[in-house]
């Protein structure tokens, strides 16, 4: 995982937060989270760049993530 800035393309999905103190190091699961319920793919395939899927996987029984979105990554990580 990089400790760096989001990219102008996954900000958008945090727009009620300040982007210069949103880091993935920093702010790993949240952002995880909103990416995987809410990003397109774009910004999942950004994720997927920047984080191992393994982690993902195991990260997914810890997160916030609405019904939907939860059962379609269960699959998927399956």
């Amino acid at each position: 995982m990089h400790n760096q800035t989001l990219p102008s393309h996954v900000t958008k999905y945090f727009w009620g937060d300040d982007i210069t103190k949103l880091s993935l190091q920093n702010n790993t699961d949240y952002i995880i989270q909103t990416i995987l319920n809410i990003g397109d793919q774009k910004a999942i395939k950004w994720l997927f760049s920047e984080v191992e899927r393994e982690f993902l996987k195991e990260r997914l029984e810890k997160l916030t993530l609405d019904k939907r979105s939860s059962q379609f990554w269960r699959m998927y990580f399956s």
